[in-house]
């Protein structure tokens, strides 16, 4: 019998997917739905709610096994649900015996709740894979957990505190990916800037992309994931500066433009921090595109302040915009803040998702005739040095680098 794996949320839960799988096929589980839960915004948790129910319905009698941060920071809300067997936490989901334990117990023969206290966990051990099922590009978790405490976000409720993951086990995972067949690794955590603070020696992040760089030369591409730009090191802008096999695409912890929205959020720049990072690291890297989050509505938000978010997306040249329309968390001080009104929220996030629509475009006809390495997806698929979808106009393998020149664009994809 089968186990699936339905996953949320960002590149860390997919790599935790792929190891989690093979744990559970390892212990013997059978008949068995594992979905790995993501809280970062109250709508993610309701399509976890969701999902589970259909699964259900489609699979009666599989036992559905509930994870990730949603189930870490609200068990109670998954275990109440009938269609739930076990509701794990963030931290036991990682370990071996979680898994052996469920597979020795029947439903009913376990308790329903695995869930710790994930503040107290002061490591995080790396989990082997060997590549990333069906995709081209793996995932590689370089730290979990945050030490910061925005005041919109339940994360470290549900990931604990900064972990880092030693050197030299990050470059041996990443050279059996290598050995393995991938083109891409893409370094991903919760909070990846911090890292190392927590190990001998206390390397930055930039420490640790140069090492991979240097000790695994067949590494075609290094890409980032989420970066907090106010924790960018000297050795990070150095190889963003130098290194042509680290990608040119940056996605940035942004939030807001606004300083006072900036101070509300208990975020650690302001806005022309982020600006004065922008101005640099395109001056270091002139190609480099840049993604960010930005959140609309964040309690106290006058338009005035939204207005100076809307002009970030300009100031900063920003083209890959993720949007979140603020959703208070309980338990987080901005749910406890005077709230803008709901409608008010969506209209504002629709607005700034225009905004990303037109700043794509740009980005789109920029590339028109231009020469890009494109790492294929799918049949027709694939993504450029920037991160910019390419649609093929014949069919390809997947996981191959293919050098083309972009003819046009849809105002969402280029064409090769």
């Amino acid at each position: 019998m089968s186990i699936d794996l339905v996953t949320f949320g960002c590149r860390l839960n997919t790599y935790e997917s792929e190891a989690m799988e093979r744990q559970a096929r390892e212990a013997g589980l059978e008949d068995a739905v594992i979905v790995n839960t993501c809280a970062v915004t109250a709508e993610a948790t309701r399509q976890a709610r969701q999902s589970i129910r259909r699964i259900a319905r489609a699979r009666p009698g599989a036992r559905i096994i509930v994870t990730g941060c949603a189930a870490q920071v609200e068990p109670g809300t998954f275990a109440a649900m009938p269609e739930v067997a076990q509701v794990v936490g963030n931290h036991e989901k990682m370990q071996p015996g979680t898994w052996q334990k469920l597979q020795a117990f029947g439903i009913g023969e376990s308790e329903k709740v695995i869930v710790d206290d994930i503040t107290a966990v002061r490591e995080t051990a790396a989990h082997l894979i060997d590549g990333m099922t069906g995709r081209t590009r793996a995932f590689v978790q370089v730290q979990n957990g945050c030490d910061h405490r925005c005041t919109f976000c339940i994360i470290p409720y549900g990931r604990g505190n900064s972990r880092s993951v030693p050197m030299g086990v990050v470059v041996e995972q990443i050279r059996t990916l290598v050995e393995n067949g991938t083109r891409e690794a893409v370094l991903t955590g919760v909070d990846i800037t911090s890292y190392g603070k927590d190990l001998p020696g206390e390397p930055r992040f930039g420490t640790l992309v140069r090492a991979i760089l240097r000790h695994v030369p067949e590494l075609e591409r290094l890409r980032i994931s989420s970066i907090d730009s106010v924790e960018a090191d000297e050795d990070l802008m150095r190889a963003l500066a130098e290194e042509e096999r680290l990608m040119p695409h940056l996605h940035l912890s942004l939030q807001a433009g606004d300083d006072m929205i900036l101070k509300r959020m208990k975020r650690r720049h302001l806005r022309d921090d982020a600006i004065r990072f922008c101005e640099e690291a395109r001056r270091l890297r002139p190609d480099l595109v840049f993604g960010a989050d930005i959140i609309a509505g964040f309690p106290t938000e006058t338009e005035a302040m939204f207005a100076n978010s809307l002009a970030l997306v300009d100031a900063c040249g920003l083209t890959h915009l993720h949007v979140f329309p603020f959703s208070p968390r309980p338990g987080t001080p901005a749910a406890r803040m005077p709230q803008v009104d709901r409608k008010l929220v969506k209209e504002r996030a629709a607005r700034l998702r225009a905004k990303g629509e037109e700043a794509l475009l740009r980005h789109l006809e920029r590339e028109i005739g231009k020469t890009r390495n494109v790492l294929t997806e799918t049949a027709d698929t694939g993504r450029t040095e920037g991160f910019t979808p390419v649609h093929f106009a014949a069919p390809v393998a997947s996981g191959e680098i293919r050098t083309v020149t972009i003819a046009g664009h849809d105002g969402r994809v280029l064409h090769a």
